[in-house]
């Protein structure tokens, strides 16, 4: 009888450690789904925008990442993880808004690609602080030394797991 691919490194871990990984991640999943950061940073800033145009420009203040690419409609939507044509309609509606501009590739002047306005900028700015002040609370009590090893630790994890 064959295990499932990955049960051995399951064993050779702590299953302890990997099920308080698993639920927790699945509990911050939850929270996610639900957008309550996104919503919040709508509500405190007062932004006229809907969650999803507020993901595309978190997507493209992340930048192109290590492959380099020009920051295109379907790299949004690939990282937003929807389709082409649903990532088309987002980004649009953030160019309706002034939160991005389409650009001319350098690479390519027959494609376009996608920058933040200054506008985007201050949306970005604003919904940063947001989620920021939100993790700080949860970290409150929390020593510095703690958050240098969570924040390196989370990080490290998100690394290895993409």
């Amino acid at each position: 009888m064959s295990s499932a691919p990955g049960r051995g490194r399951l064993a050779a871990m702590g299953k302890d450690a990997v099920d308080a990984v698993e639920r927790s991640m699945v509990k911050l999943r939850r929270g996610m789904a639900r957008q309550r950061l996104a919503k919040a940073a709508i509500r405190e800033h007062n932004l006229p925008v809907d969650v999803q145009v507020l993901h595309v420009v978190d997507v493209l203040d992340e930048g192109p990442g290590p492959e380099g690419r020009e920051m295109s409609v379907g790299l949004v939507a690939a990282r937003l993880g929807v389709d082409a044509s649903r990532g088309s309609r987002v980004v649009a509606e953030a160019v309706k808004l002034g939160y991005v501009r389409r650009v001319a590739s350098q690479e390519d002047g027959r494609r376009i690609h996608l920058e933040l306005t200054a506008s985007g900028r201050s949306v970005v700015d604003a919904t940063r602080r947001t989620r920021q002040d939100h993790f700080a609370r949860a970290m409150d009590g929390w020593s510095e030394a703690e958050q240098d090893e969570f924040a390196r630790l989370l990080t490290r994890f998100v690394r290895t797991y993409d």
